[in-house]
């Protein structure tokens, strides 16, 4: 048999798969497949935060000064307070269930619903060396019982 040349057809040629069309797409659909993963990941991780109540936060001995964290609660009644035209509120939060309290500051608008006694409060923010959480950011989770009320009419 004669040996086949370059000028020639060759016979036995090695074929690089990642080379070729089909595998181009292979790696390339592989790495927007980890690409969305890792976002999906990022995402997922960012917007699952724990946060505690407000018998959590008080009983809390490991607490690190300026630590952020998250306070669920309600608003104790009559505890609001803001000086006219000031945008500084001073309140207190309340575990429905146990009773505890906890006073807060924040610094900023609330939120309409705020004032809500069904709403359920979250602030995030830090302890200061007084022992009052300093809010950084107020979320009002709408409260359920207005669409069983509605519902009910």
């Amino acid at each position: 048999m004669a040996e086949e040349t370059l000028d020639g057809p060759v016979a036995s040629v090695r074929r690089r798969p990642l080379r070729t069309g089909k595998g181009r797409w292979v790696v390339g659909g592989l790495l927007l497949a980890i690409a969305f993963a890792y976002l999906g990941y990022l995402g997922f991780q960012g917007s699952a935060v724990y946060y505690f109540t407000v018998a959590e936060a008080v009983g809390r001995t490991d607490q690190a000064p300026g630590e952020t964290l998250r306070v669920s609660g309600k608003l104790a009644p009559g505890s609001f307070e803001r000086a006219p035209g000031g945008t500084v509120a001073t309140f207190a939060l309340v575990d429905p269930e146990t009773g505890h309290q906890m006073a807060m500051t924040h610094d900023g608008v609330v939120p309409d619903l705020f004032f809500n006694e069904q709403s359920e409060i979250v602030v995030e923010g830090a302890l200061d060396a007084d022992g009052t959480f300093q809010s950084d950011l107020v979320i009002v989770k709408c409260p359920t019982k207005f669409s069983a009320e509605a519902e009910d009419a």
